[in-house]
């Protein structure tokens, strides 16, 4: 026994460019379907929400044993905040259910790119450092490097993010420090020094402080229609492969 209480939240929205993506059917299951399953094949997660404004997507959910928490209309806009669907969703576990988890998995209704391997490994890794705030797969990008990336002026011209001043920065990546950027496929919150802590990393300052990367080759969240292709072969390529992954 890890002696913490775990809880997964499965998050969708039903406003989206892409009509209806997370209820869209992908080889055979709706895609919300990869991520719940893959949550409820892991050993330490005892409770499962879904937190949504949609009808489909709860009802979904609802299937694979996530109970239904309905967003009041201020989350359910496209500007709604990741950290304010989780704060609600915690309010509720707590006031309807008595639940107080002290991990919390956050699943993003959108993304398949997930294993349940890899959700029991973020988790051991919370209970065995809880110092730790969160841990979150990431995936190393350097042709993406921040430095290297630019916005616009208003006057029309390109220009760094950063005021490097008179340091001098390299435009070869392999010079640069790597870079990683979140999966938005799932998270593992430890919620006391995340979500019920203050001063976190912006801009998803309920991760904490003490986040810790847990590296994997590729991840696809879906926006469009060939983000499902990619989803598609990214299903056929690794969950196929393993009885844990169906």
């Amino acid at each position: 026994m890890t002696g913490m209480k775990i809880a997964a939240l499965l998050t969708g929205r039903g406003g989206s460019s892409l009509r209806d993506k997370n209820v869209r059917k992908v080889l055979g299951k709706p895609l919300l379907a990869y991520p719940a399953l893959a949550a409820t094949g892991a050993g330490r997660i005892t409770f499962f929400y879904v937190s949504s404004d949609d009808k489909k997507i709860l009802d979904a959910a609802s299937r694979y044993g996530y109970v239904k928490i309905r967003r009041p209309e201020y989350l359910s806009a496209a500007s709604a905040q990741h950290g304010d669907v989780i704060m609600h969703a915690l309010e509720v576990m707590e006031e309807l259910y008595s639940v107080i988890p002290d991990v919390l998995v956050v699943l993003l209704a959108n993304s398949a790119c997930v294993k349940t391997e890899w959700i029991d490994d973020c988790i051991r890794e919370i209970v065995k450092d809880r110092t730790l705030s969160a841990v979150v797969p990431v995936c190393e990008d350097s042709d993406h490097h921040p430095f290297r990336a630019k916005k616009m002026s208003a006057g029309g011209l390109l220009v760094p993010f950063f005021d490097f001043g008179k340091k001098k920065v390299s435009t070869n990546r392999q010079d640069l420090d790597p870079a990683y950027f979140l999966c938005h496929n799932f998270w593992v919150l430890n919620l006391k020094r995340s979500v019920f802590s203050e001063g976190g990393q912006k801009p998803w300052e309920f991760m904490g402080n003490r986040i810790k990367p847990y590296p994997i080759k590729e991840c696809c969240d879906v926006h469009c229609e060939k983000d499902l292709i990619r989803t598609k072969e990214w299903i056929a390529q690794n969950l196929k492969k393993s009885k844990r992954g169906k």
